[in-house]
């Protein structure tokens, strides 16, 4: 039988629409250029710009093309980081489960000398929402950057609440104490509904490879008012933000995908089914399987398995050998014969976590696939435990 495909998280198969459109694209001009080659290619862009702020609900010129959700994340955390030292701000929070394009650039400007300081989020209860509300009391925090969904575990956390405890412990009256805040949302395309305005974030970061399109193309919301300084010096390109001539043929196929993001409540309704189904199944036909942060709110395609008595990276390799590709976490952290470090940032020890498996399914995931990955997970797992 042909291959299955359940890695979503990590990134999505391009749509038919997206590989048409490449094929069919024929602008090669320079977007900063102002003869007819130029515009034309402008013109592509900026299709793209409102196309993108319109779903998201947004404003054209708060719409920054990137490479992808890291160099997003990392323009974010390192261009207001040297705002906050003009002002003396020198406390970041954010969770303990962020991607590592998040946590790597923190650890970074915590050698700069800045405080960073982790929101736990916990197995049994997730965010610890009072946690974060006293060190906004406490400290002097100028940047706060919690993410949306989780790319492991699926959560979704509630930027409104975290929006509304920053507000509350901001002094509005003093210009140069504003609290930013960033969420990465690289992992919402698609899946839930995406409103800036209402998430009242200053910054959010996404990745078109998520939303079946094509790699090495990504988008920074910029919230108009809120400058920062550049990550890459260069030219003057999106409106001098983001140094590089864009990439073109990437932005157009985004373009062409941010089409189908009307379609995501339905979809979303479609592929939580599914997962619902999936979980059902394995649970009753494989004991000792739990699922992390089952109960909370969750992105509807994904589903993250410890199952005792195994090992997740055997289980991986057996599954991909019989024809089913999933993970046992982050893609960023391949090959890393550690287990996750979000698992454990959740409570989870060294040997629980090396157990997980994530299964992330998409909009094209039939139920027939899901039944037959079911099906050879309950031989894989029998056969792991009699060894």
């Amino acid at each position: 039988m042909s291959r299955v495909f359940l890695d979503h998280n990590a990134t999505t198969m391009p749509s038919k629409e997206v590989l048409q459109a490449i094929k069919d694209f024929a602008s090669w001009g320079n977007p900063s250029s102002i003869h007819s080659s130029g515009r034309s290619a402008k013109s592509a862009l900026l299709k793209t710009r409102r196309a993108f702020a319109e779903v998201v609900n947004c404003g054209p010129t708060e719409v920054v093309f990137t490479s992808g959700g890291s160099e997003a994340n990392n323009m974010v955390l390192k261009g207001v980081a040297r705002r906050l030292k003009e002002r003396g701000q020198n406390v970041i929070l954010t969770s303990n489960v962020e991607h590592p394009a998040v946590n790597k650039a923190l650890e970074q400007l915590a050698l700069d000398g800045f405080e960073i300081v982790r929101v736990p989020v916990c197995l049994k209860t997730g965010l610890d929402y009072e946690f974060l509300e006293k060190s906004l009391k406490e400290k002097n925090v100028g940047l706060v950057s919690i993410m949306k969904a989780n790319n492991e575990t699926g959560e979704i956390f509630d930027l409104k609440r975290i929006k509304k405890l920053i507000d509350e412990n901001t002094n509005k009256n003093t210009k140069d104490e504003k609290i930013y805040f960033h969420s990465d949302m690289v992992q919402t395309l698609g899946k839930i509904t995406v409103d800036l305005k209402e998430a009242g974030v200053d910054f959010a970061s996404f990745s078109a490879h998520k939303f079946y399109a094509l790699a090495g193309t990504g988008v920074l919301f910029h919230k108009k008012g809120n400058g920062i300084e550049p990550l890459i010096a260069g030219g003057g390109q999106e409106k001098g933000r983001r140094a590089g001539t864009e990439n073109l043929l990437g932005i157009h196929a985004f373009g062409v995908q941010i089409q189908k993001l009307s379609q995501t409540e339905e979809r979303a309704t479609q592929i939580l089914e599914l997962r619902d189904h999936m979980e059902a199944e394995v649970l009753s036909k494989i004991e000792g399987v739990h699922v992390l942060a089952q109960g909370r709110p969750r992105t509807p395609n994904t589903s993250l398995f410890i199952i005792d008595g195994t090992h997740g990276e055997t289980m991986l390799i057996n599954l991909d050998l019989l024809g089913f590709e999933i993970s046992t976490g982050a893609a960023c952290s391949s090959g890393n014969p550690e287990p996750s470090p979000v698992l454990m940032a959740m409570g989870l020890s060294h040997a629980e976590a090396s157990k997980s498996l994530r299964v992330s399914l998409g909009w094209q995931t039939t139920r027939d696939e899901v039944d037959r990955f079911v099906e050879t997970l309950v031989k894989v797992v029998t056969k792991l435990r009699g060894l």
